[in-house]
């Protein structure tokens, strides 16, 4: 079984570790095509109020073009979301969703080096995201 995804605590306040996340994806060749306020979107919408959690839409083109080259329909995963966002005891932690597991979807092995680049390059910027603070 893949995990479904990677994640770091970060020394930081949110907006901190937000801008840390954003410039550590772009190091690692990522760029951000969405950006969700979770938080924004549910007060507006159901007057709730939720915690801070930002979704970026982070996407590698290169990665992305050679997966689509063997699986067009990979679209309907793209992008890889990493999430911002503070936890229950107020610390800010960062996520990443694992790349392996849109492998096991469309069920493609030519997928799995794409994925397992992916991978790395998320798991790096993870790393570069919390060590900034160290």
């Amino acid at each position: 079984m893949v995990d479904f995804g990677m994640s770091v605590h970060v020394d930081a306040p949110l907006h901190e570790a937000l801008e840390r996340t954003r410039t550590a994806l772009a190091d690692q060749g990522f760029g951000i095509l969405t950006e969700i306020d979770v938080a924004a979107t549910l007060k507006a919408k159901l007057d709730v109020d939720v915690p801070p959690q930002i979704i970026l839409g982070a996407c590698n083109a290169p990665l992305a073009r050679q997966g689509l080259q063997i699986e067009p329909d990979l679209g309907l995963l793209l992008p890889c979301n990493v999430v911002v966002r503070t936890d229950d005891d107020g610390r800010t932690l960062v996520s990443a969703l694992n790349p392996e597991l849109m492998v096991t979807v469309p069920g493609r092995p030519a997928l799995e080096p794409i994925a397992a680049d992916a991978k790395a390059r998320l798991q790096e910027a993870l790393r570069a995201v919390a060590d900034q603070g160290a």
